[in-house]
């Protein structure tokens, strides 16, 4: 493992938000949302009143009366992204991209041509603030777990380089909210056993971890507490999942309620599977509860699925699964659904007519084939007139999106 701090992980400010406000000069300073119904990304000045991406736009409106609300410019997002992306690629190829607005780099190999790392990292921030008129946060560190830790803690619009001799001192100080793979039902477990460090993480015994979280988290939480990351820059690599999700602010736990938006991420996710010719063989359904726990189900499948409908029957078991596992809860606050598992495209094995309860699932049944030939008919017509020119009833006809489309789409990891 490399012995000096030459990962660097660069992560543009309040994105979204940011570029509106260049955009429209007469925002800046201003607390703004992109958004209206539910609140897909804040400025630093609406964040300092509480509100956040994920938000209903009632909650966030209550919060901060003078909330200014954009609707987005969603291939501004995108040009802006990959310029700012393509400028760590001047300084080195060993770049991994993580989504439109953060990304990885190892700089180990190009310092006798522009310094160290640190002036690398400096460089980097001048050109995206004199080019795009943007600010990125720079975390610089030995692993790629503590570089995307360093850029938090640097935000906003700021560097901050781990000493090699110090990343414990640096790292078990903070809260436990900052490590990857950390959200609000991890952390608040975490908290049930006293846990609210990293340090207290690190000093865990795995044992307690384990049975907390399992063993598989146990164990790498407890590496990454002591910033044990192996893992090295993947400049080309094919995402092995696809997902999408929805918040619903406060939705009633009923499937009738929640069926339409399960449909509509079934929808976005198998689309995507199809245009990529990557089936997928496992299916797991998030149901996030007004607590914000959340509770995930999943099951393998004997073939690889992209045809929606079917997709949308496997989640909807999943989420019934969810639903009476918890009867006593009333609220949902998120559905997400992911394929995992990807398949290259082979040939479909077709299956005999048996009469067997799950033949609409299976994609070789006469059933499943008439389901992916559906799907390939919407997705000709989509390609032609847009997304919007043809759906599925339940969607189609009414259903209100809490997150637009183009939004989800830059959000998603490309296959």
């Amino acid at each position: 493992m490399e012995t000096t701090a030459t990962i660097l992980h660069a992560d543009l400010d309040a994105f979204y938000a940011s570029v509106e406000q260049k955009l429209e000069p007469s925002l800046r300073g201003k607390p703004i949302a992109v958004g209206g119904g539910v609140v897909l990304a804040a400025s630093y000045e609406a964040k300092a009143f509480g509100v956040h991406g994920g938000m209903p736009g009632r909650t966030a409106r209550a919060l901060c009366p003078q909330l200014i609300f954009v609707g987005g410019h969603f291939e501004e997002y995108r040009r802006l992204g990959d310029a700012a992306i393509a400028v760590l690629g001047d300084f080195t190829p060993l770049v991994e991209r993580l989504s439109i607005d953060e990304a990885f780099a190892d700089v180990a190999g190009c310092t006798h041509l522009f310094g160290p790392p640190e002036a690398i990292a400096r460089a980097i921030r001048s050109r995206v603030s004199a080019e795009l008129g943007l600010a990125i946060s720079i975390g610089v560190a030995r692993t790629k777990h503590l570089a995307k830790i360093a850029s938090q803690v640097a935000k906003p619009d700021g560097l901050v380089v781990v000493d090699p001799d110090r990343e414990l001192a640096f790292l078990h100080d903070l809260p436990v909210e900052l490590m990857w793979g950390i959200g609000p039902a991890t952390a608040a477990r975490l908290a049930g056993i006293g846990v609210t460090t990293i340090g207290q993480l690190a000093r865990t015994g795995r044992g307690a971890l384990d049975r907390l979280l399992g063993n598989a988290a146990g164990q790498k939480l407890s590496a990454l507490a002591w910033n044990r990351d192996p893992r090295a820059i993947r400049t080309h690599h094919r995402v092995q999942s696809a997902g999408a999700q929805s918040a619903l602010g406060r939705q009633p736990a009923d499937p009738d309620v929640l069926r339409p938006t399960l449909l509509h991420l079934a929808d976005r996710v198998a689309t995507r599977l199809r245009a990529k010719s990557r089936p997928g063989r496992t299916v797991s359904v998030r149901v996030r509860f007004a607590d914000l726990r959340a509770v995930t189900r999943a099951v393998t499948l004997d073939a690889p699925v992209a045809a929606t409908a079917m997709l949308a029957e496997i989640a909807e078991a999943l989420m019934q699964t969810v639903l009476d596992d918890h009867p006593y809860e009333k609220t949902v606050s998120l559905l997400a659904i992911s394929v995992s598992h990807l398949d290259a495209p082979a040939t479909l094995q077709l299956d005999l007519p048996l009469g067997l309860d799950d033949e609409g699932r299976r994609p070789g049944s006469a059933r499943g084939l008439a389901r992916l030939q559906a799907d390939r008919a919407v997705d000709a017509i989509r390609d032609r007139f847009g997304w919007e020119a043809i759906g599925y009833g339940r969607v189609a006809l009414g259903v209100a999106r809490s997150v637009p489309d183009a939004f989800r789409e830059l959000a998603e990891k490309e296959l």
